[in-house]
């Protein structure tokens, strides 16, 4: 089975994961968020780079 979580930022999607995971015990797959070129930038002026992160 896959299961796809999504949401905005700081919502709380690793937390789901770390739970759906224990309690259904299956492994879990975290998207790397390093390379993205503008979480520095969203957490500088999140109004400006919102968009840009979700979309990178």
């Amino acid at each position: 089975m896959n299961l796809g979580i999504a949401g905005n930022i700081g919502v709380g999607k690793t937390t789901l994961t770390e739970k759906l995971s224990q309690d259904l015990g299956f492994s879990a797959i975290y998207e790397s968020v390093i390379d993205n070129p503008y979480l520095s930038d969203f957490y500088t002026n999140m109004s400006r780079w919102s968009f840009n992160l979700q979309i990178y």
